[in-house]
């Protein structure tokens, strides 16, 4: 009984000092150092940058190396200096600036950018699909890059969580950039009002057309600032998904012609956020339903960067943002959230950030989207593969399955 004894405390003892042995390189092999690159966007103002400087001092602490291209958080009130003092390394030529493992973008790449990366690279960037173009997608598969697109990645809650920051800033920017419209200005040609009013006066008549993320966050702020809402969506769904959000009785209806073009004639701001997941938004106010808007009334199209949703609409950029037409003030420029670049940097920078800290821990890029699912639905070219089949369908070029390229690559 004795020796059985001593046995089995010798087996245990061998057992307990191999177990932090293990312990200690499990965790070796999921701390990987990853380079990551922020080159500048040179996109036509494109002001966002992907990551602010305490994002910056969070990965290096983390042990990463970040490379930020000189002046890349310019346009986002974030200085070289700034960076620097927190851990990133700040390079001076663009070779350098696509030189890390993972490289992180706002905009889609350019021909330029794409020929500057190593095959092999990992990007995360925007795609921005109504302006994608099939010669983009071959330069990539050459390249044999794997790619990762904003527009298609989801987090735990099965939500896509850049587009909908994006949307929430969007449709809280759309609500304020009408304010300010409103009110009298000789450049701007307002009418003087201040949005919502105040008591004994009548609240601002504001249409939103589309209950999505941009139609909701839109709601919020032109509920916030007093004004009556009026909101369009052709689905059932998303007005009582919106009115359960919201938490109150709202004026709603489906998209049926005559009822929109009453409201229409009756507000004074009208604000387009119908999104498309094929390409353009469809067009739902006519130009006929244009004239019949109130002399000096607004039109706020988000839509815009997916073509637009009123037929009046035209594309405009953020030094010249408006137009008169009809009588009705226009505001139609694309990328609204980079209007605010600040805040719009914090918000990606909030999501890619951990992302990027998760990969390291899982043991890498490659480790990580085998496990996690929803960042692997964001892959749509994989080693040089095109993997999503829509982006395949659309420009008549072979996609492959992820999940068959990985097992075979692993």
């Amino acid at each position: 009984m004795e020796e059985f004894s001593k046995k089995t405390l010798s087996d245990l003892a061998k057992q307990a000092s191999l177990q932090p042995q293990e312990k200690l390189q499990h965790q070796h092999l999921k701390n990987n150092r990853l380079c990551i690159s922020v080159p500048k966007e040179i996109t036509y103002q494109e002001r966002r940058i992907s990551l602010s400087p305490l994002s910056v001092e969070l990965l290096v602490n983390n042990g990463h190396e970040v490379k930020i291209e000189i002046g890349s958080g310019e346009k986002a009130n974030f200085s070289d200096i700034e960076y620097s003092n927190l851990g990133g390394q700040i390079v001076y030529d663009r070779e350098s600036a696509f030189s890390g493992d993972i490289v992180l973008k706002v905009a889609p790449p350019t021909s330029e950018e794409i020929e500057m990366m190593k095959p092999g690279q990992i990007l995360v960037s925007a795609l921005q699909l109504a302006d994608l173009k099939k010669e983009t997608l071959l330069h990539l598969s050459r390249k044999k890059i794997t790619a990762v697109a904003y527009e298609f990645f989801r987090d735990d809650a099965g939500t896509l969580p850049i587009i909908r920051a994006m949307s929430e800033i969007a449709g809280r920017a759309s609500v304020l950039i009408a304010a300010e419209y409103l009110m009298s200005n000789s450049a701007t040609n307002g009418k003087g009002e201040l949005i919502g009013g105040i008591p004994g006066i009548p609240p601002t008549d504001v249409v939103i057309i589309g209950a999505g993320s941009v139609g909701e966050y839109a709601v919020r702020a032109a509920l916030g600032l007093g004004a009556h809402v009026t909101v369009f969506d052709n689905s059932l769904h998303r007005l009582r998904r919106l009115e359960a959000s919201i938490g109150r009785r709202l004026n709603s209806s489906t998209l049926l012609p005559h009822i929109l073009q009453k409201a229409l004639s009756q507000c004074d701001v009208a604000i387009g956020a119908l999104r498309s997941g094929a390409g353009r938004s469809p067009i739902v106010v006519s130009e006929t339903m244009v004239q019949k808007m109130k002399p000096h009334s607004l039109i706020v199209d988000v839509s815009i960067d997916q073509g637009g949703c009123f037929e009046t609409s035209e594309i405009r950029n953020h030094e010249n943002p408006t137009f008169m037409k009809h009588d009705v003030l226009h505001y139609c420029v694309p990328n609204i959230a980079s209007r605010v670049s600040r805040t719009a940097s914090y918000a990606l920078s909030n999501i890619l950030a951990p992302l990027i800290i998760e990969i390291a821990n899982e043991g890498g890029f490659y480790s990580y989207i085998w496990a996690d699912k929803g960042l692997r639905k964001g892959v749509y070219m994989y080693k040089g593969s095109l993997t999503n089949n829509n982006l395949g369908d659309r420009f008549g070029l072979k996609s492959q399955e992820i999940d068959f390229l990985f097992s075979g690559n692993a």
